[in-house]
């Protein structure tokens, strides 16, 4: 996982300046104390990415061409591997990518996985959703400071996810990662499991964004910085069930896609069940049925903001 945005604070310029006596100073602080505000106005959008934004698992557009394997036939062979060993699924393909990569004689390095994302096919409308979404939220916000941000947390790989056209547009990514070192096999560094993925939808509306950071303290529901209600999860199948769970469970929403002109069977039993408030082909394009449903997502949000930060300054009128 790569950090995107740094929370340090900056350095108070006061800090050279000489001192002033105390009573200078609490005049100074109550003329440039800020203001109190409600701060519950971040809106998070969190993607999976294979079979979310692309049609196919990130490897398949080159990783896999590049060793000479045939996707489909990888897979299964992966599949197969992990059950007959028992090992997890995901520690399987990683492990076996680079163990038949080193068989071929072809190395690859953390540059020719960031190289390999510029291959990555994303689903229609993709590259300008994130402008279509903030020019949307812009319209229909009638509260000061609302704020979007966008995420990935996918089982695939940090390295080819970087080099994508989208990177830029997320906040933060959390996929699973190689540690590489020299003259050696990669191995993994990171694994993101389907279950393991609620780890990180507890970061976000935490803001304990940093790896290094345990989640594992209490947090009041009011100090959490982004609430579950302020949050929309985009998935495409059984995988991200615990994370649909998860975020409804918790007052957040989901969309399930598929792709166009495919079998939208396993998004309408994911309906069926409860799992997400909508569902949609996987079309990303302004006026789309995924874009007006996020959007009506989008309004509830917004509307809830309204309304909690209304009796935010209710309950400080009465104190």
């Amino acid at each position: 996982m790569t950090e995107r945005v740094s929370d340090r604070p900056e350095a108070s310029h006061d800090d050279a300046a000489p001192r002033a006596s105390s009573r200078a100073r609490s005049k100074s602080a109550a003329k440039t104390s800020p203001k109190a505000t409600f701060d519950k106005k971040t809106i998070a959008l969190v993607y999976d990415f294979d079979g979310t934004l692309s049609p196919r698992p990130m490897q398949d557009y080159a990783f896999l061409p590049q060793i000479g394997e045939d996707a489909a036939a990888f897979w299964k062979e992966s599949n197969e591997v992990a059950r007959r060993e028992g090992a997890d699924g995901l520690i399987t393909y990683m492990h076996l990518l680079y163990k038949k990569a080193k068989a071929k004689g072809v190395r690859i390095d953390r540059d020719d996985l960031v190289a390999q994302g510029k291959t990555v096919e994303l689903f229609a409308g993709v590259e300008a959703w994130f402008d279509a979404i903030a020019d949307y939220i812009k319209l229909r916000s009638e509260s000061h400071g609302v704020t979007i941000r966008h995420y990935i947390i996918s089982a695939g790989l940090t390295e080819i996810i970087e080099g994508t056209s989208i990177y830029k547009r997320f906040h933060n990514v959390f996929a699973s990662e190689y540690w590489f070192e020299a003259y050696e096999l990669p191995f993994p560094k990171r694994v993101i499991t389907d279950t393991g993925k609620t780890q990180y939808l507890f970061r976000i509306n935490k803001g304990v964004e940093d790896l290094g950071d345990s989640i594992n303290q209490h947090m009041d529901e009011a100090k959490r910085p982004i609430p579950f209600g302020n949050m929309i999860y985009f998935g495409d199948g059984d995988t991200d069930v615990p994370s649909m769970a998860v975020m409804r469970k918790n007052g957040g929403h989901a969309v399930a896609v598929y792709p166009p002109g495919k079998s939208k069977r396993k998004c309408v039993d994911l309906f069926k069940a409860g799992r997400c408030d909508f569902f949609a082909p996987a079309d990303y394009r302004r006026g789309s049925d995924l874009f007006k449903r996020t959007c009506l997502l989008i309004d509830r949000i917004l509307a809830d903001i309204r309304v909690q930060e209304e009796m935010w300054r209710l309950e400080r009128g009465v104190k």
